[in-house]
């Protein structure tokens, strides 16, 4: 089951200007690495999600990547995400 890692405190904004909330998940996997992506969130329910973003070998490796990921990752990953 998916859990939230971290949310973060930009926001970021389409081509019509509709602001998202940027949160890193994961899940663990079978062979107990963990998975992480993101997810974009707006006022109005809209969810974007990026496909996995990294693979790491526990929960807390996942959370110390979460929380490198400076703005202008999260602007790529943000245009990457459907």
């Amino acid at each position: 089951m998916a859990e939230l890692i971290q949310t973060y405190a930009e926001t970021l904004r389409d081509a019509g200007g509709e602001e998202f909330t940027a949160h890193a998940y994961g899940e663990a996997r079978a062979d107990g690495n963990w998975e992480g992506w993101l997810e974009f969130r707006s006022a109005a329910g809209d969810v974007r999600r990026t496909g996995r973003e990294t693979t790491q070998p526990n929960r807390e490796a996942l959370r110390y990547w979460a929380s490198g990921l400076e703005p202008v990752y999260l602007d790529g990953a943000f245009a990457r995400a459907s």
